[in-house]
């Protein structure tokens, strides 16, 4: 019997790599639905390609611009999640969740209970709503695996094992493509250099946050809370092969690392087949990376947002959407070129301390309109400020 799949997000780079995944082993899926917000024309490619039926489009002008310039097609389209309980009838085996920014948490909510298996790729939910998802997860008995290529190799090397027993958790950074560069030279940093990934094809928003270093702030946070880890149990170590992925040191005296090519496929391929044996084209194990890992603790002084970790609470709060409004925030007014690149660490250290900020760290979501009424009113504050 064909595995049903839905994809949410399939026109960013985690649904194309689903896609290519499944496109091998096309025989034994079936896909229900596919989602996008803008990009029409590649959805109702993507469609056609594997004959679904169902189709989510979320921006409404691009669904109603869908609606007129494929009127003649026979896919089913939506505007919106609330939808699910019509276009999945019995639970999916498969959801894969990977709309980009706290857009997705959303979509990620109302998708649990409607399969037996989740995959997140939307690191934003987790950082900002996991309290949220978790609570969804235990109600709907659904099974849940992290797909950022950090957090599944630490899954994978926890599997069937208890975070009891973690002593600590390290995280690999590659550092982007300034790990090298001296910081007097970070005042030259153009956009276009800061897009420049040297191992991840990425999008534009997550190459600006590798370039910072504020995607491994946001790494720690949502291992942190995948894991149930205090803090202090999670530390980041600069590797600039990104060859290897997390290194855990247990209780027994045991340390396992995980090793793998930069490439999502492989996380994405493992996380779908996670009860099987699926083969997948890899490189030959590289000897030359592993004789020189180049592991190192990371310098705060070229990338201080690091440091933002120790000014968090131990427990779940509203900051972390003080930190992620923010970030997302300044980030879009560097691509714009508004502000230059060193400004914008500067920004994020500024505005993540601001007093009226502060009180969050003491506030729990308890539903999602805490988070995206908190996600408006910092937006409307920044704007205030005229950045």
């Amino acid at each position: 019997m064909k595995k049903k799949i839905a994809i949410l997000g399939s026109t960013g780079s985690i649904g194309e790599n689903t896609l290519k995944i499944i496109k091998i082993d096309k025989k034994n899926f079936e896909i229900n639905l596919l989602s996008t917000n803008r990009n029409i024309n590649k959805i109702f490619k993507q469609a056609n390609e594997f004959k679904v039926k169902n189709i989510i489009i979320s921006d409404l002008s691009s669904y109603n611009k869908a609606k007129t310039k494929f009127r003649k097609s026979s896919i089913n389209v939506y505007n919106s999640f609330d939808h699910l309980n019509k276009i999945i009838k019995t639970k999916n085996d498969i959801i894969m969740s990977s709309i980009t920014g706290l857009n997705g948490l959303s979509p990620t909510l109302k998708s649990i209970k409607h399969t037996k298996k989740i995959l997140i790729a939307n690191k934003e939910s987790i950082i900002c709503g996991w309290n949220l998802i978790y609570k969804e997860l235990k109600k709907y008995k659904t099974n849940f695996v992290p797909v950022d290529s950090e957090h599944f190799s630490i899954w994978s090397l926890l599997k069937n094992g208890n975070s009891n027993n973690i002593e600590k958790i390290f995280i690999t950074a590659s550092g982007g493509p300034f790990l090298k560069l001296p910081k007097k030279q970070f005042s030259n940093i153009s956009v276009k250099k800061a897009l420049k990934h040297p191992n991840w094809r990425m999008g534009k928003k997550i190459s600006i946050d590798s370039a910072t270093l504020m995607n491994k702030v946001f790494e720690v946070i949502e291992a942190k809370k995948i894991f149930n880890l205090d803090y202090n149990k999670i530390l980041i170590l600069t590797h600039p092969k990104s060859y290897l992925h997390a290194i855990t040191k247990f209780k027994n005296g045991l340390t396992k690392l995980l090793l793998h090519d930069p490439d999502m496929k492989i996380p994405i391929c493992n996380s779908i087949y996670s009860t099987d044996i699926k083969s997948i084209k890899t490189h030959s194990l590289n000897l030359q990376i592993l004789n020189n890992l180049e592991l190192k603790k990371v310098d705060t002084k070229k990338f201080p947002l690091v440091k933002l970790l120790n000014k968090l609470p131990n427990y779940t709060s509203l900051y972390e959407t003080v930190l992620i409004t923010t970030n997302d925030y300044l980030v879009f007014k560097f691509l714009e070129k508004k502000i230059n690149f060193q400004r914008l660490i500067k920004l994020i250290e500024r505005i993540s301390n601001f007093k009226e900020f502060q009180k969050f760290k003491k506030i729990k979501p308890k539903s999602i309109d805490d988070i995206y009424d908190l996600r408006d009113y910092v937006s409307l504050k920044l704007d205030s400020l005229g950045i």
